[in-house]
């Protein structure tokens, strides 16, 4: 929640590693401002025009409907941050031997789920707009924000939603529970369908992000003067923790995948970002889309990647900080991607100016 500020007992959490890096980073002097720390973490519907027919679909996780919204556990409420996905299926009809295309659509909560098939030939703004407003007008809580995460689609979707009222389009990777409904759909639904092609199934949000890119310098204005790598107990963010969505200022968190298939005992790995321009960094965070931050083992560099495709260059790594920067990567991948970037003024602040917890859905940082 914007403006809301970060627990003391968060700032508590995060004080010694940042501590440790404030002494590390004056001993070692690091040019790119990296600061060096001991890893705190020891690693061993079918549409036609004027007339929309959505159909919504149930799951043990997800038991919803657009007309009759419901909570995944009984206490998640419907989101007004939705995410939607328009693209071809590894399904094709018998009949016309053309491919299934469909609409997808639910919320950050994961309460919500609405397919829609769509015939190959009206893959078109049109049809897709008309999906998603009678999906809002069906729905008791109204979109604020649509997020969708093909850049292959960001044209139709863009000019799809343009005229959607009330609503503001988010081109981003941070389509969590979207991306798990894909994933969902291609190993529950898609294989009992006639006409499934397994070849066509590497599909999903990871390949469709661009691997080839060069990252541009962040905004002299907004870059760090030192950065550390710390860690922060799952517990914290679970039910319970002291970590919630009421407190991470600026910031946001993502869903945490079922706590069931996650060590008990996990670390999150997070990066801090220590700058006395904090305040202005995390607003550009918050509208910049952060979808993770990773590091490049092979160019030696910490990238933050944003929006569907932008990559910033955070700093460049050493040997140590590469080291690191190992560890950093074998961590999230232990917990699916799972870690977090805060921002602040400097090791004295209990209050930074904005937390996020990530989910990175691309690649392998190595």
């Amino acid at each position: 929640m914007k403006g809301t500020a970060v627990s003391p007992l968060l700032a508590a959490l995060l004080a010694p590693a940042i501590a440790s890096a404030f002494v590390c980073g004056a001993r070692h002097h690091h040019s790119s401002g990296l600061a060096h720390r001991t890893p705190a973490f020891v690693f061993s519907v079918p549409s036609k025009r004027g007339s929309v027919s959505v159909s919504s679909e149930a799951s043990p996780s997800a038991p919803s409907s657009a007309s009759s919204p419901a909570a995944t556990d009984g206490t998640q409420a419907l989101s007004e941050d939705w995410e939607l996905d328009c693209y071809s299926r590894p399904v094709v009809d018998p009949a016309t031997n053309k491919k299934l295309w469909e609409v997808l659509l639910t919320d950050a909560s994961g309460s919500l789920r609405v397919c829609a098939p769509l015939p190959s030939n009206r893959v078109n703004s049109r049809e897709v707009r008309a999906i998603v407003e009678a999906a809002v007008d069906a729905s008791d809580v109204k979109p604020q924000t649509i997020r969708f995460f093909r850049g292959a689609m960001f044209n139709m979707i863009s000019i799809a939603l343009a005229d959607v009222d009330g609503i503001t389009i988010r081109p981003s990777r941070c389509c969590y529970r979207l991306v798990d409904w894909i994933d969902e759909r291609m190993v529950e639904v898609y294989p009992k369908m006639p006409g499934y092609r397994l070849s066509m199934a590497v599909d999903g949000p990871a390949s469709s992000f661009l691997d080839v890119r060069t990252p541009v310098k962040l905004p002299d204005a907004l870059r760090g003067e030192k950065y550390a790598y710390v860690s922060l107990p799952l517990a914290e963010f679970l039910e319970g923790g002291s970590i919630t969505s009421e407190n991470v200022g600026a910031g946001r968190l993502c869903p945490i995948p079922e706590a069931k298939s996650l060590p008990a005992d996990a670390f999150v790995q997070g990066v801090v970002i220590l700058t006395p321009r904090a305040g202005a960094l995390a607003k550009w965070l918050a509208g910049t889309e952060v979808a993770s931050m990773r590091c490049d083992l092979r160019r030696r560099t910490l990238v933050m990647e944003a929006d569907i495709s932008t990559q910033y260059l955070v700093a460049k790594l050493n040997d140590v900080q590469r080291e690191e920067g190992t560890a950093f990567e074998e961590g999230k991948d232990q917990l699916g991607g799972l870690h977090f970037v805060s921002v602040q003024v400097d090791g004295d602040d209990d209050e930074p100016a904005g937390f996020w917890l990530l989910r990175d859905l691309g690649g392998s940082g190595s």
